[in-house]
């Protein structure tokens, strides 16, 4: 799953502060995850993924009156490392491209 949170109606415009703290719940969880410029992917069960991610919006949403959260979800039952799975197989394409 990847998701995105962004707290607004704080004291700052600045949202650092509270991606951070929701980072910071991913980070402890233990399952794998990657964060990008606009987004946190984590892989696992469903309950633990989602379990995370209410946590992960609940640290952001200290910083403000509201939150925005963004899910996107590849449910495939089954199957595990697919975060680095999937990338190998791109990177593999690529590289049998030629000019």
């Amino acid at each position: 799953m990847a998701f995105s949170v962004a707290p607004s109606g704080g004291e700052s415009d600045s949202v650092s502060e509270a991606v951070a703290a929701a980072v910071r719940v991913v980070r402890e969880s233990g399952l794998p995850h990657e964060t990008s410029s606009m987004f946190t992917s984590l892989e696992g069960e469903w309950d633990e993924v989602m379990d995370v991610v209410k946590r992960a919006t609940e640290a952001a949403g200290r910083y403000g009156s509201r939150v925005s959260l963004v899910l996107k979800a590849d449910i495939r039952p089954g199957w595990t490392e697919q975060m680095t799975a999937k990338v190998a197989r791109v990177e593999e394409h690529l590289s049998s491209w030629q000019d």
